[in-house]
């Protein structure tokens, strides 16, 4: 069920994010203006320690889910090292109209994730890290893609491999009854992934619309 909502509600299914991650001329990763304003509303979401996967280990009880949890923060904190690096690089937050709203959605939607992996339903703190761990894959292809051109080489990624998060989550839910707490901890972790680019597609529109 969570490979499936993945599929049909994660980055690499947004209209948005689908061409630059297959790396077609219409990816927004072609554009410096558009990738920078990207990355740096990302870092806002996710660039800040502990970030929602350390927020997330001090409601994650279940003994199955102990040493999936310890390589998740470890490499969380290193891809946000490598996020800090690429927003450096990238240059300043493009001028944008609504820059302060979108400053203001941001916020709510970091509180938000915060709340969600604080949460004490069992099993909904879990879902929303698993669900990042999935998505940030495809995060990730687009932040390789714009640090290319920006002369940065990746990092080995050593978030918890996608069969290894997905068998800790069934090994999970055989000892426990949490699928449905699971299952909504994941979906709000991708409904605020998809408004944020939601939000990008839209600022990236009304720079075009303003060049005219």
């Amino acid at each position: 069920m969570l490979e499936r909502l993945l599929a049909k509600e994660g980055t690499a299914a947004h209209g948005y994010c689908a061409g630059a991650i297959a790396r077609k001329p219409e990816g927004f990763v072609r554009s410096s203006i558009d990738f920078a304003d990207a990355v740096h509303h990302i870092s806002l979401l996710h660039g800040q320690a502990p970030g929602l996967v350390g927020y997330a280990a001090g409601r994650i009880a279940e003994n199955a889910a102990r040493d999936w949890l310890v390589q998740a923060a470890d490499g969380f904190a290193r891809e946000r090292g490598y996020l800090n690096r690429i927003v450096v690089a990238a240059g300043p937050l493009p001028s944008t109209a609504g820059q302060h709203h979108m400053s203001t959605v941001i916020s709510q939607q970091r509180h938000a994730l915060e709340m969600l992996a604080q949460s004490d339903r069992r099993g909904c703190a879990l879902g929303a890290a698993i669900a990042l761990v999935l998505d940030w894959r495809a995060i990730r292809s687009l932040l390789e893609g714009g640090s290319a051109r920006l002369g940065i080489d990746p990092p080995a990624l050593t978030l918890p491999s996608s069969v290894d998060t997905l068998r800790t989550l069934m090994e999970v839910e055989r000892e426990y009854n949490v699928s449905r707490a699971v299952q909504f901890g994941a979906s709000q972790l991708l409904g605020q992934h998809r408004g944020v680019w939601d939000l990008l597609q839209a600022r990236a529109e009304a720079r075009r619309a303003a060049e005219f």
